[in-house]
């Protein structure tokens, strides 16, 4: 028996996806096989493909930061989860298939009432958004920080995550997704036509407490400069560059060794432990099952059609999540959710 898997076979636009059929094998000692369910699209997705990020998988291999599947077979020694159980992981590369093979170790188990549309963008997009907000600096109500590209997945995950910590937000975004912003209770500023350094500190004389920043090194500086004295701004994701990577470790150093009573700090889920990567997991999945939070799926599409999402990804177009699906689950492939 075969199945599926989509595969990046040299860098490139979407066209360089093609699908690809592999021997579907028992799962190892130690692993389970899983039937994938939901796959959440993301930019770590595009970057691998278009190759602009250093310390990359090279061509040719299947892409795909998150998977959220069923159990359908588990290898010897397999006693964290059985066959039929809902479960999902972060996966950095796999993810792009009809199957896959996880350590039983990985793998988290996911409540069987949960959407997989909506419970797969958790395992990236919300779990970052929950870390930086409740691990990195730890929020406290009444706070105010800014969202550096508030309107993609990450982006409003935190605009969501913030509000229900009783932050006051402020966000960039493009004016079209405006009206998102502020259904959160954020006050948007149009990152194209708008100095929000200038505008934000006329709003916050004193500065803000917090910025997070998904959208480059470019907004490290501005960034900093909205800060209050004592105030953090987290980075998040990975550089775009070796010479971005540098860029930031000697902001890094520098703030350092000239203390301007303000901190940079940088956050990547590779440095974290996975203990605690499924302990915020569970505690997500119990907000999304209480309806605390509900994330924004913007198009669905079938797994095999991973080249259409990852573009639309890439357009810029987008807010919220889009997410790969296996197609029993979609009613209407492709169309917006």
């Amino acid at each position: 028996m075969n199945y599926k898997s989509v595969v990046i076979t040299r860098r490139g636009g979407p066209e360089v996806l093609q699908i690809v059929e592999n021997d579907l094998r028992p799962p190892a000692a130690g692993e389970a096989r899983i039937k994938i369910l939901a796959v959440g699209v993301c930019q770590d997705d595009v970057a691998a493909r278009v190759g602009n990020r250093p310390f990359l998988t090279k061509p040719p291999f299947v892409p795909g930061y998150t998977m959220l599947g069923v159990v359908e077979a588990a290898g010897d020694g397999v006693t964290q989860v059985t066959v039929g159980d809902r479960v999902a992981a972060l996966t950095t590369t796999g993810s792009y298939a009809e199957f896959i093979y996880l350590p039983e170790d990985k793998l988290v188990r996911v409540p069987a009432g949960l959407d997989p549309a909506e419970a797969v963008t958790l395992i990236l997009n919300y779990l970052v958004a929950y870390q930086v907000l409740h691990r990195t600096v730890q929020v406290k109500p009444g706070e105010k920080a800014l969202i550096i590209g508030a309107s993609g997945g990450v982006g409003t995950a935190f605009l969501q995550l913030g509000k229900l910590a009783g932050l006051k937000l402020y966000g960039l975004a493009s004016p079209g997704k405006h009206a998102v912003l502020a259904d959160y209770g954020a006050v948007p500023f149009d990152y194209h036509t708008q100095d929000f350094v200038q505008v934000l500190r006329q709003a916050e004389p004193a500065g803000l407490d917090y910025v997070f920043n998904g959208m480059g090194q470019d907004y490290l500086g501005r960034g900093l400069a909205v800060l209050r004295r004592g105030g953090t701004l987290v980075h998040y994701g990975a550089p775009q560059s070796l010479a971005d990577f540098a860029s930031f470790l000697v902001r890094f150093i520098a703030l350092s060794l000239w203390p301007t009573g303000k901190t940079l700090k940088g956050y990547g889920t590779h440095t974290v432990d996975i203990k605690l990567l499924k302990e915020d997991w569970l505690a997500l999945f119990k907000l999304l099952e209480e309806g605390q939070i509900k994330p924004i799926i913007a198009a669905r599409f079938p797994i095999l059609e991973a080249a259409r999402a990852d573009s639309l990804l890439e357009s810029g177009a987008v807010t919220g999540n889009v997410v790969l699906l296996a197609p029993e689950l979609l009613a209407a492939p492709g169309q917006p959710a």
